[in-house]
């Protein structure tokens, strides 16, 4: 069969910075027909940021595509603020960017920590949801952090990554890697900081993919954009994703039966283990589950792409 391609490069056609809470201000972006069916995109990390191609996802003809980086993350500012940047700050933001547009209702499209945050939104408001498309599922539950941060783990698969991870450590940081790497990037002076950022990147990186990429450099964009990501992503972990419990996300899927799903995972994800999404289905049974069998997290992989475009084209029927 012949898999489905992203849609062509297209141009944002609105683009702004919107001041939300607690000095946070969120770039955003409009794209596609400004009539359209509103979908918006929530991007991974936590701590990633948006780019071009995530565009390219959707029918420009048919939706109007809603971009935003979140709090701390590519344009949004203050960069890399761990202040007052919870789960809960940005589902409000969310509403935030859906009331300043108009939006009644919108479809929610997240991969990754994107999806953690689209099924954080959509329970605390499924009123506001038309359809979920979900990818590389990650529920914040204690043991899916460990699958990637504890010995055992990734760590199996990639063990010379994972070699290379804890190497940065002292031998005594090393019973705790989060643990020391939050306090490393947390940590006032600045060549420390950037140090472990983009050690702690490059372990992520190195699961990402079904085949292996290039490692990253330490020039100056790379190290940026591996302090945002690094910084929240350990922030997020360390605080359990700031839910009230360890099923909150899986239980409260539950209550989602009316809202049209479909989920889209690797079967090689090595990063968020495809049981991640196995759990969710078993949740959500009336969700459609595609688990593509040549493919790991990255959602550019031809398989994530073809599931994904194909999740978003069938949802124009609705």
């Amino acid at each position: 069969m012949i898999r489905r391609q992203l849609y062509p490069p297209i141009t944002p056609y609105f683009s702004d910075m919107l001041p939300v809470s607690d000095g946070h201000v969120l770039y955003y972006e409009l794209s596609g027909n400004p009539e359209g069916k509103p979908v918006i995109f929530l991007h991974g990390g936590p701590g990633g940021a948006t780019s071009a191609d995530h565009r390219r996802f959707f029918d420009p003809d048919y939706y109007k595509i809603i971009v935003f980086d979140q709090r701390g993350c590519g344009k949004s500012m203050p960069y890399a603020s761990l202040e007052n940047n919870t789960t809960w700050h940005l589902v409000k933001d969310i509403e935030t960017i859906r009331e300043t547009l108009n939006i009644h209702k919108w479809q929610v499209f997240g991969g990754s920590w994107g999806s953690t945050l689209a099924l954080a939104y959509a329970q605390t408001h499924p009123e506001r949801v038309t359809e979920l498309v979900l990818r590389g599922i990650y529920t914040l539950k204690q043991d899916e952090t460990n699958w990637l941060m504890q010995e055992g783990g990734a760590s199996a698969i990639f063990p010379d990554e994972w070699h290379a991870f804890i190497s940065h450590l002292t031998k005594e940081e090393q019973a705790k890697p989060l643990e020391s790497y939050y306090k490393r990037l947390t940590s006032n002076d600045e060549t420390v900081r950037q140090q472990a950022a983009l050690a702690f990147a490059q372990w992520e990186m190195s699961l990402v993919h079904l085949l292996p990429t290039k490692s990253l450099s330490s020039n100056r964009q790379e190290t940026k954009y591996a302090e945002a990501i690094s910084r929240i992503e350990a922030h997020y972990f360390i605080h359990n994703g700031f839910l009230n419990h360890d099923n909150q996300l899986l239980d409260g899927a539950k209550q989602l039966s009316h809202i049209p799903t479909h989920i889209v995972h690797g079967r090689y994800d090595v990063v968020c283990p495809v049981r991640n999404a196995w759990r969710l289905f078993e949740n959500m049974p009336h969700a459609t589950l595609t688990i593509v069998p040549d493919a790991g997290h990255a959602a550019f992989e031809p398989g994530i792409i073809d599931g994904l475009v194909k999740a978003t084209d069938n949802f124009k029927a609705l």
